[in-house]
Formats: C-alpha cells, sequence, structure tokens
C-alpha cells in the first residue's frame, strides 16, 4: 500500500515538471496622439490697497438727555413704564412691569463713575392659580354591528 501511494506521489512530481508551460499573451495598449489641449488660464494677479485704514473710535462727550415712555396693551398684557434722564455724569431713572403673577415690579437706578446701583420693589401680592386636575371619563362605545364570519366545516375527499 505504502508503495502504491509512493509511486503516485512521483508520478505526480514528475507530470508536473514536463507540464507544457505557457506565458500569459503581452497586451500593449494602443498609443494615442493627444488632439485637445486643456485651456491654460493665468492665477489672477491681486493688488494691495493704495490706502491704509486706520480706524480710531469715536467718543463725544456726555450730553444731558431725559425721555420716557408707557405701553399699556390690553391684548398682549404688557404694561410698563420707563423714564430716565441724564446730567453730564449721573444717569437716574426707574421703570415699573407688570408680571404674570399680578404684582408690578419697580426698579429705580442711579448710575455715575461708582457703578451701577438699582433698588427693586414689588407691589402687590403674587397670586397663583390653584391646580384642578381635569377629571377624564371612559369613553364608551357600542359594541361592533358585524357578525363573526360562517366557515363551512372541511369536505374531505373518500378515495
Amino acid at each position: 500500500m505504502k508503495f502504491i501511494i509512493l509511486a503516485a506521489l512521483v508520478a505526480v512530481a514528475v507530470a508536473a515538471d514536463y507540464a507544457p508551460k505557457y506565458e500569459a499573451p503581452k497586451y500593449e495598449a494602443p498609443k494615442y496622439e493627444a488632439k485637445y489641449e486643456a485651456p491654460k488660464y493665468e492665477a489672477p494677479k491681486y493688488e494691495a490697497p493704495k490706502y491704509e485704514a486706520k480706524y480710531e473710535e469715536v467718543t463725544y462727550a456726555p450730553q444731558p438727555y431725559s425721555f420716557e415712555y408707557d405701553v399699556q396693551d390690553k391684548e398682549s398684557y404688557n404694561d410698563f413704564l420707563h423714564s430716565e434722564k441724564s446730567d453730564y455724569n449721573v444717569v437716574t431713572g426707574s421703570y415699573r412691569v407688570a408680571l404674570p403673577d399680578g404684582r408690578t415690579q419697580i426698579v429705580t437706578y442711579k448710575a455715575d463713575k461708582d457703578g451701577y446701583n438699582a433698588d427693586v420693589k414689588y407691589e402687590g401680592e403674587a397670586k397663583y392659580p390653584e391646580y384642578v386636575e381635569k377629571q377624564y371619563k371612559a369613553a364608551s362605545y357600542p359594541a361592533p354591528a358585524f357578525s363573526a364570519p360562517a366557515y363551512p366545516a372541511p369536505a374531505y375527499p373518500k378515495y
């Protein structure tokens, strides 16, 4: 048995040496001449601006002023007042705002070289509506108005 296996291996090795050797065909791509040349563009030239921009912060001397406005719009529930006046160095003013909870916020302020100082006060008492959980009732629907389909009993053929 060993002899047969050894003989088969020798036969395969000898047959591999005598197998015809084929070379793959060589392929050369056809040579084409370019008939079209891509257009050549020059890079755009950038010229630096001929002026030099200088930005300086413009400051103005303080001027006295005074203003006041009042808004009362029932449709949008806006109700506020703002007034302010200034001499050359001190700005004083106040504003009033109607808050959603029913109170009125009053802010009186003063701004000068020492900073901004505000005094906040409230008029009225905050009122919040009491939360009432909605009671939902389960909906009752009538029974379906169709009947279940009737299927005939299976009939098996006799052989």
